[in-house]
């Protein structure tokens, strides 16, 4: 496995940094999740024009065609400035279209979704799944020539801001089974349609989406199980990757924060870098900082190569893995800095708040332990 990023993903890094440090100031990521929209429209329509919506849609469609590696280091940049934008919910949402539907229906809709002109959300949880991963009770019924849902999706990333939903539904069988499910695209102004918008304690905008006789337009053949089975695996492995990224990202930033504060706060007239404990409490965070980052390469290694026997269990270990040691990274920052990182003007009690809603997406920590021992035992 190739731990060392190209130059192409070096160069994408360095320039999503700078932008990002220009456009996303603490300060202004304060202003973006006080406003209505929830974020920064020039920002995204900025990285789209760097290709970050479309970076791993095909060139056919509009896009960069790149691989999931190449996705870890713009989600990164997302993690370490905190980023509102609908990132991460368009790269669900992208995947599980990509997969399940049509060519022709690829072909008129993911040109709009590359260049950020159409921005989609993936609804696929339920309240009633608690971190299942193929708990879907949303029904889809066949009415003439049409297909209406009905149902209830929630947490859904970004909803109040997409304007397409990619929604699973369920044509036959019972709630977590594996068989059964249909893909539809969903519009967010269609009748029948009811978002209830909310906050994420990170400040990320989120909904939950009421679908009543709701028209939708099937990807690819309803009937066709399989491949919307794999659609939903897929999204879900490549979301997971995304998610790691974006933890390490903000990983990173917690502990560049905590090591800077080492090194200025003084105490009894020394840095309190100075302090043994604290240096060792600094060393364990760089050694979860570095795991972290090993695991996260794993998981985008194993969903560009998703037939290989180990992809699976590696995308769990993964989420596993860097959720608990962000975590521990990101509480031991905070007690670095002691009260003023609880604040709500410290940047640093932000990271940990990020890091606790990734570790609910898509699975926790322990759903993915779950997961993985259950593979295990099944080898």
């Amino acid at each position: 496995m190739n731990f060392e990023q190209t130059d192409e993903q070096r160069a994408l890094q360095d320039s999503l940094s700078r932008s990002l440090k220009a456009r996303y100031s603490f300060e202004q990521r304060r202003a973006y999740a006080a406003s209505t929209v929830g974020h920064d429209p020039q920002t995204w329509a900025q990285l789209a024009e760097m290709g970050i919506a479309g970076l791993l849609i095909s060139e056919e469609y509009g896009g960069i065609g790149g691989r999931v590696e190449d996705l870890v280091p713009a989600m990164e940049e997302m993690g370490a400035a905190l980023s509102l934008e609908p990132t991460l919910a368009g790269v669900l949402a992208a995947t599980a279209l990509a997969e399940a539907a049509s060519p022709e229906q690829c072909r008129r809709l993911l040109p709009e979704v590359a260049a950020g002109r159409k921005v989609l959300a993936w609804a696929h949880d339920e309240p009633e799944g608690r971190h299942a991963a193929w708990w879907v009770r949303t029904e889809a019924r066949r009415e003439g020539q049409s297909w209406v849902l009905n149902g209830v999706k929630s947490p859904v990333l970004n909803a109040p801001q997409a304007g397409f939903y990619v929604v699973s539904a369920r044509a036959e069988g019972q709630p977590g089974d594996r068989h059964g499910c249909a893909l539809f695209l969903v519009d967010a102004s269609a009748p029948g349609v009811r978002v209830r918008p909310f906050r994420l304690v990170d400040d990320q905008l989120a909904g939950e989406i009421e679908l009543t006789t709701a028209p939708g337009e099937p990807l690819g053949d309803v009937l066709n199980g399989q491949r919307a089975e794999h659609a939903v695996e897929r999204a879900q492995g490549v979301g997971i990757a995304a998610i790691c990224a974006d933890m390490v990202g903000a990983m990173q930033s917690a502990y560049r924060l905590a090591t800077a504060y080492l090194n200025t706060r003084q105490q009894f007239g020394r840095p309190i870098g100075h302090n043994q404990a604290l240096r060792h409490r600094a060393a364990d965070m760089l050694v979860s900082l570095e795991l972290a980052k090993s695991m996260r390469t794993a998981a985008a290694a194993a969903m560009d190569s998703p037939h290989s026997a180990e992809s699976a269990r590696d995308v769990h270990r993964a989420k596993l893995s860097v959720a608990r040691h962000a975590r521990q990274l990101a509480q031991s920052a905070i007690q670095i800095h002691g009260g003023i990182g609880m604040t709500e003007e410290f940047a640093v009690g932000h990271y940990l708040r990020r890091i606790h809603v990734l570790d609910q997406l898509l699975g926790d920590a322990d759903a993915h332990a779950a997961r993985l021992a259950g593979l295990l035992g099944a080898a």
